[in-house]
């Protein structure tokens, strides 16, 4: 088994928005997500490149609270059961954030956070990947339900070991871990992406209406297509992410398409939870 150094969590609950990096979700002025408590003034919609078609401007005072369960990006503590073992200098990062790659263990102290860097695509440090994968690498995602079709770009370990993240100027852009499993592969594949910023919502803005059956679509290089079905979507306060549950450990493909959610505390924590949609592999096909 290839052991990979784990990423320190970044915020994907949406932390202020900075010159060359940023959060998951909105900056200090962004707007909240369906699920979310809404901000005091409202948005326009936004073109973005990934493309979710568009939407009319509508204020945040229409949107409706994020249950309190909902998940809220913090670093994790991985454990060395699953694909990707757990170096001692990541075991726990700081409160609120959580390390992001698939299947690494156990949550100490709570939700994803995940930082953006720049434009980086990459990752910052030079972790292996995990052994014996077969599928491409993915290209897109859509999900038809909620609208969305968007790039996927590969994300990795960021300078300081949190997991890298589109940047927030191409927020309609998604990002998959690529320190773990590739979409289709055993294991669960992790794709990430911002829910909203300043200007109005981001790729994963309305990731928290999926619903159990809902299909979810990963173009690959190689011109096939994994098809997953979405199992359930759940919220988790950061302080309680379940990173069994998100990132497993050897298991038959899965998928965690992963956002921030719930209240917008401002400061450095942004949202208090995390919005995770869990799907497994129904079958693949050409593109």
């Amino acid at each position: 088994m290839t052991t990979a150094r784990t990423p320190r969590p970044t915020n994907l609950t949406g932390t202020p928005a900075r010159t060359g990096s940023g959060p998951l979700s909105r900056d200090s002025d962004g707007a909240a997500g369906p699920g979310s408590t809404p901000r005091p003034h409202g948005w326009a919609a936004v073109p973005g490149v990934g493309s979710r078609r568009a939407r009319a401007a509508a204020p945040f005072t229409d949107r409706r609270r994020a249950p309190r369960g909902a998940a809220g990006p913090r670093r994790v503590a991985r454990s060395g059961r699953s694909p990707w073992s757990l170096p001692l200098a990541v075991l726990l990062v700081l409160a609120g954030v959580f390390a992001t790659g698939a299947g690494l263990g156990h949550t100490v102290g709570g939700p994803l956070d995940w930082t953006t860097t720049g434009d980086e695509r990459g990752s910052g440090g030079a972790s292996a990947v995990p052994a014996g994968r077969t599928a491409a690498r993915p290209v897109s995602l859509s999900i038809p339900s909620i609208d969305v079709s968007a790039p996927v770009q590969p994300v990795g370990d960021a300078p300081d070991g949190s997991i890298a993240v589109p940047p927030l100027s191409r927020h309609e852009e998604t990002g998959w871990y690529d320190r773990g499993p590739v979409p289709g592969d055993p294991g669960p594949a992790v794709i990430v992406g911002h829910v909203d910023t300043r200007s109005g919502p981001s790729v994963f803005y309305d990731l928290g209406k999926l619903k159990a059956g809902d299909t979810v679509e990963v173009a690959r290089e190689d011109d096939s297509v994994a098809v997953f079905t979405v199992n359930s979507v759940e919220h988790f306060p950061k302080d309680r992410l379940p990173a069994d549950r998100v990132y497993g450990h050897e298991g038959p493909p899965g998928l965690r398409l992963i956002t921030c959610g719930g209240e917008w505390l401002g400061g450095g924590t942004g949202y208090a939870d995390n919005v995770i949609a869990f799907a497994t592999l129904t079958t693949t096909r050409p593109s």
